[in-house]
C-alpha cells in the first residue's frame, strides 16, 4: 500500500500586511522560532497574526515581540500567553549582520511572514527603515499608475 500523502496546501502562512506599506524593506533573513507544542498546533490551524510584530536584541539573542499566536483550543493546562516574546534562532554571522544594520544604519527588524518549512516553523524577518507620510503617498500613487497602465493594456487587447 502506498504511503499516506499529506496535504501541505492547507497549512497557511501568516503575513504582515502593513510591512511593505510602512517600511522600506532591505535585507531578508529566515529564522527559526522557539515555540511550545501547543503554539505549533495553533499556527497549523491558521491562528497566528504578525500585524505588529518586530524583533529586538535582548538577553543575548534576537527576540520576536508582538506576534499573536492564539491559545490552542485543545491545549489543556499547557497554554501559553498569546503575545509572549519568542526567541529567534539564527546563525551567529546573520545575527552580527542584523545587529550592525540596526546599530549603524538606524534600521529596525520587522517580521514579514510566519510559515512552515517541512515540519519547522520559520519567520521571515527583514531589516527595514520607516517610511514618512509622503513616501507612503508616493507608493500609493505608483501603485495606482501601474494599475491604470495595466488596465489600459488589457483594454487594448
Amino acid at each position: 500500500m502506498a504511503a499516506k500523502q499529506h496535504n501541505f496546501a492547507r497549512f497557511t502562512e501568516a503575513r504582515n500586511p502593513k510591512a511593505f506599506h510602512n517600511y522600506f524593506v532591505y535585507d531578508k533573513f529566515e529564522a527559526g522560532v522557539k515555540l511550545a507544542g501547543a503554539e505549533v498546533k495553533s499556527i497549523r490551524t491558521g491562528k497566528a497574526q504578525l500585524a505588529d510584530a518586530f524583533a529586538r536584541f535582548e538577553r543575548g539573542g534576537l527576540w520576536l515581540h508582538g506576534a499573536y499566536i492564539e491559545e490552542y483550543s485543545h491545549g489543556g493546562l499547557s497554554q501559553h500567553a498569546p503575545r509572549r516574546p519568542r526567541q529567534l534562532l539564527l546563525h551567529a554571522r546573520e545575527l552580527r549582520k542584523i545587529q550592525q544594520a540596526v546599530e549603524t544604519g538606524g534600521r529596525t527588524i520587522v517580521a514579514l511572514r510566519l510559515y512552515f518549512k517541512q515540519a519547522l516553523v520559520k519567520v521571515e524577518i527583514a531589516t527595514a527603515s520607516a517610511k514618512k507620510q509622503f513616501d507612503k503617498r508616493e507608493t500609493v500613487k505608483k501603485r495606482e499608475q501601474e494599475l491604470e497602465l495595466h488596465k489600459a493594456l488589457n483594454h487594448r487587447r
